[in-house]
């Protein structure tokens, strides 16, 4: 059982998924600062959303957690760079928004186009002013959309049934992608020039961070309408400021600011301003889910698990082809450990047959995880696996091919002067892992806790001298191969034992003649 710490208001259907999973769920909502740093502690996971800020000091102040999870999109409020040091993970639910963000996009700019808010206000206090708060339609108006993500997409989507023109500009999407949306793409410069209306779909980030600014914003054409229900940041809000008062800025819709609460802030108290306070995720729909989501990925996280929307671990999405192989990986990379004697070696991975272009990166994650972990590193993780061989100056890539002469599927891991092969086999109704190669040696064996390795001459009585020291050791041998090679006279025992190999039967084979090496291999 774990402890999740949960400091703001989650949906009570991912809450209950943890509790049904067996965790602690410790729900302390409106911590100050000081707070959570005595409450994170013994945590094994923290649920947050926007408001709590996790920062290096809260980070090193949990010093159990494995996963801090945003229930939401964005991670503005947590240190992700100080959390992959300390190999905690960072997870985020990217698709439970997406739908209510797009929807309240459209809301603001539709919104804004007809100054409904303030018609409302105005309406509120006695007032009727039919003139003063006339607007302008949206159809035949030129949408220009920043980031064509999974919301910006969206927001097209629903601009097109309004008859609007859309551009774009994604440096990331391709002409043919946008231009099956409806959307042409285009460079920034020319999507100012020609926008009625602008919309932000971004990540903040140092590249994006006042994308709009002053500049930028003299570039957009006079009359031109802002929405932002990204992120803050993204807008330089005194230049906009600026913009609207000098009249080159008709308006702005904005959900999101730099710094928040804004109550303070300049825009919020401008006439052509709608401003309301972050609520483009504010829907039971997209809470629920989040909720949900979030859930879930600290669960696969807390089980040790690959989790699919980890934002700090250095692979893609896992396919349904790839996902059965991430044990082999791991062991394939243990056993090699095993063999290099805790001396870790620069790693290579080559995939053969189907999984060739799979996305296979997870496996050679796997399988660099696995090194590291036989190889005398503790608190190895998907997040700090390639710190830490960067920091042992380490490095570590795959290679592929289709071609697979014996195997559906095979695994080679390499590092060191030595290599070792593994598959996933069908046998009858079950799915089984096997190591079939080690250092070239044909070998077909199961995996297990405890295993040896051993070299020695090819000749008579061999695998009977091995057989009587574990014995006279107590030690059972649960399954064994032999793989000889013909060439050198040489043989390769690999051996399943059902408990671990006492030091004094290893070094007492590795000093008996005929045998010329012995490695002990500890698979978990």
């Amino acid at each position: 059982m774990s402890r999740v710490l949960v400091t703001e208001e989650i949906a009570e259907s991912g809450l209950a998924q943890l509790r049904e999973a067996g965790h602690e769920v410790d729900v302390r909502t409106g911590l100050s600062p000081a707070e959570l740093l005595t409450a994170v502690r013994g945590a094994h996971a923290l649920i947050i959303r926007s408001a709590t800020q996790v920062d290096a000091a809260t980070l090193e102040a949990g010093t159990d957690l494995i996963v801090v999870g945003r229930a939401g999109i964005g991670l503005d409020n947590v240190d992700v760079a100080r959390a992959t040091e300390l190999g905690v993970m960072v997870v985020n639910a990217p698709q439970s928004n997406i739908v209510s963000a797009a929807e309240h996009t459209i809301a603001l700019l539709l919104a804004q186009a007809r100054n409904i808010p303030q018609a409302n206000a105005a309406l509120r206090d006695g007032k009727w002013e039919r003139s003063k708060w006339g607007g302008v339609e949206i159809y035949a108006k030129t949408l220009g959309i920043i980031g064509l993500g999974k919301i910006g997409a969206l927001v097209a989507q629903r601009a097109l049934a309004f008859g609007m023109n859309l551009v774009a500009y994604d440096p990331y999407v391709s002409e043919e992608r946008a231009r099956r949306m409806g959307v042409t793409l285009t460079d920034l410069d020319t999507l100012l020039a020609r926008s009625d209306f602008i919309t932000i779909h971004l990540p903040k980030t140092k590249e994006t961070l006042n994308i709009l600014s002053a500049e930028r914003l003299a570039q957009t054409k006079v009359g031109v309408r802002i929405i932002n229900a990204s992120r803050g940041g993204l807008i330089d809000e005194d230049a906009l400021a600026d913009a609207i008062s000098r009249g080159h800025v008709h308006g702005a819709a904005l959900d999101v600011f730099a710094k928040e609460p804004a109550t303070g802030s300049p825009l919020v108290a401008m006439p052509s301003v709608v401003a309301v306070p972050h609520l483009g995720a504010s829907t039971t729909e997209a809470q629920d889910k989040a909720g949900v989501a979030i859930a879930e990925q600290v669960q696969l996280a807390l089980e040790g698990d690959f989790v699919p929307f980890a934002v700090n671990v250095a692979a893609g999405e896992v396919s349904n082809v790839v996902r059965p192989f991430m044990g082999v990986a791991e062991i394939l990379g243990r056993f090699i450990g095993g063999l290099l004697d805790g001396r870790p070696a620069d790693l290579e991975v080559i995939y053969q047959g189907e999984l060739a272009g799979a996305g296979t990166k997870i496996l050679t994650l796997c399988a660099l995880k696995g090194l590291l972990s036989s190889t005398g590193h503790d608190g190895v993780s998907f997040v700090n696996a390639p710190q830490l061989a960067a920091e042992h100056g380490l490095t570590w890539g795959e290679a592929s091919t289709v071609e697979s002469p014996e195997y559906v599927n095979l695994i080679t891991v390499h590092s060191g002067d030595h290599a070792v092969s593994g598959t996933v086999m069908t046998i009858g109704t079950r799915v089984e892992t096997r190591i079939v190669s080690v250092d070239g040696h044909s070998v077909e064996i199961p995996p297990t806790t405890s295993m040896l390795v051993v070299r020695n001459d090819d000749r008579p009585g061999m695998i009977g001298v091995v057989g009587v020291a574990l014995g006279e050791a107590g030690v059972s041998i649960a399954s064994m191969a032999v793989g000889p090679d013909p060439r050198k006279g040489t043989a390769l025992m690999v051996l399943s034992t059902t408990s671990p190999t006492p030091g004094s039967v290893i070094s007492r084979l590795r000093d008996t003649d005929g045998i010329d090496d012995i490695h002990l291999i500890t698979l978990r």
